[in-house]
């Protein structure tokens, strides 16, 4: 049997193992080290992947449950680089860095999300799902003494099983109805007449993992909630796999009228990040402004999704690599953002806005690291942010959604204002009683934030190879 497909599976199975094997017999004060592990262990897989695990021409493995091609790749690649990155903000945090459970849980989800991304049955899929799920449950509620924490995590689990339930039924209409579970056949076997209610019992649930209107109300209050590595991990990674999804299932399985999924993706999109960006403006505190900014940024990428219809039989190859393009630099940015948020409210201890008065005084490269967050967050050049809402506006332009587009646009400004509110409480105000203060960060969090903040200056400037991987992965779809 060929390993290959599926080689960096087994290295985060072997790796989740691994933690779990040696925590036992670390002492207590070591097992912080199970961070640089994890995180060590995640770049050697992906080092390890990239050299012996890049596919050539799209094949099915596992008896058809898998697709191996580069959409499904490029993804995995994505996830593991957000994990790493969540597992050295894991280190630091208190009563959970020493916690080899953890980093297992972080590990199980990683590989849900890498089956998610993959998945060419609904059987997997589903699997896949509840796989990613059911450990982000758990770290959600990790902090037992903390009631914002146990909310969040009770809030993640109830909401989460309601829409999977939801979704599992669509799944089983789509057996009931084709006698097939490869995503792949479904278009072919599915009367058309069906595709339409169906395919909204399926959007309730993965509208649910990346946070679309209606589906977002659980947002603030998890992402509040939750320890901020696992917000930040959420906000991310589990969103991207959420559209891996989206731009698979709907778009191989729901081929139906053009026009049709275009007006239902871009009324979703309009609304999705015209309420996110609205009621992000009055937020105070910098998570629950993040989750709503979250959401907002769900509505750009749908942008491109509803670009991916066209007026004509075909699908839009560029709105692809548009979609893909953005979540590439939307993980990226938005895991420094909450990165620089754990690093300061280890600190400080609060996650109020006006806290960060006077950062760029405190601790200047922090402030530039704030910074770079919230302009790539804005759209603002030369950021990645700005190419990867180019490139989304873009795709509605070039076929036809130009009053998409345009909302777009308009909402950029609205949200440009709320992350200019943040850099002017880190630069213009003060706050002289804490200047004084230490603000010190650990080695892992330099790490992270110094790799992620000149991933997010490259996406910017040289970003050419990588929109170029995204349609390389735009291509292995259809």
């Amino acid at each position: 049997m060929n390993l290959i497909p599926i080689l960096p599976e087994i290295l985060i199975l072997t790796l989740a193992i691994l933690v779990l094997t040696l925590e036992p017999f670390w002492k207590q004060n070591d097992r912080r080290g199970l961070g640089w592990l994890t995180a060590g262990g995640l770049f050697l897989t992906l080092a390890l992947s990239l050299l012996f695990g890049r596919p050539g021409e799209p094949v099915t493995v596992l008896g058809g449950m898998l697709r191996f091609d580069w959409l499904g790749f490029f993804f995995k690649m994505l996830f593991i680089i957000g994990g790493a990155a969540t597992a050295l903000f894991l280190m630091d945090m208190e009563k959970i860095n020493r916690r080899g459970e953890a980093y297992v849980l972080l590990l199980a989800s990683l590989l849900g999300m890498n089956l998610m991304a993959a998945s060419a049955n609904l059987v997997m899929l589903y699997l896949a799902i509840e796989t990613t799920s059911i450990p982000l449950y758990v770290l959600a509620g990790f902090l037992r003494s903390d009631d914002k924490s146990t909310e969040a995590g009770f809030k993640y689990l109830l909401f989460g099983a309601l829409t999977s339930a939801i979704m599992l039924y669509g799944f089983s209409l789509l057996y009931g109805f084709t006698g097939t579970t490869d995503i792949y056949a479904l278009a072919a076997a599915l009367p058309k007449s069906l595709f339409f209610g169906i395919a909204i019992l399926l959007l309730a649930g993965l509208g649910f993992k990346v946070s679309a209107v209606p589906f977002h109300f659980w947002t603030p209050d998890v992402y509040e909630g939750a320890p901020t590595p696992v917000t930040g991990f959420l906000s991310t990674v589990s969103k991207a796999a959420g559209f891996a999804v989206v731009l698979r299932l709907f778009i191989v399985a729901f081929p139906l009228d053009a026009q049709a999924w275009s007006f239902i993706f871009a009324i979703l999109s309009a609304v999705t990040m015209t309420l996110g960006n609205l009621l992000a403006i009055s937020q105070k505190n910098i998570k629950r402004m993040l989750a709503y900014s979250s959401i907002a940024h769900a509505g750009y990428t749908l942008i491109g999704v509803a670009a991916i219809y066209v007026s004509s039989a075909g699908l839009s190859d560029f709105s692809v690599a548009s979609v893909i393009f953005y979540l590439l630099v939307y993980i990226v940015t938005n895991l420094l953002a909450f990165g620089l948020v754990i690093a300061f409210a280890r600190v400080v201890g609060s996650d109020e806005i006006p806290a960060y008065n006077g950062l760029s005084r405190r601790h200047p490269w922090l402030a530039l690291g704030m910074l770079t967050a919230m302009l790539s967050l804005a759209g603002m050049p030369p950021f990645g942010g700005f190419i990867a809402k180019v490139l989304v506006f873009a795709a509605a332009v070039k076929v036809g959604l130009v009053w998409l587009a345009f909302v777009g646009i308009v909402n950029s400004i609205i949200g440009a204002y709320y992350y200019l509110i943040v850099i002017k409480h880190v630069y213009l105000y003060r706050d002289e009683a804490a200047e004084d203060a230490p603000l010190p960060v650990t080695r892992p969090y330099a790490l992270a934030l110094v790799v992620l903040a000149l991933g997010v200056i490259l996406l910017g400037t040289v970003f050419a190879p990588w929109f170029d991987m995204s349609a390389a992965g735009a291509l292995n779809l259809f």
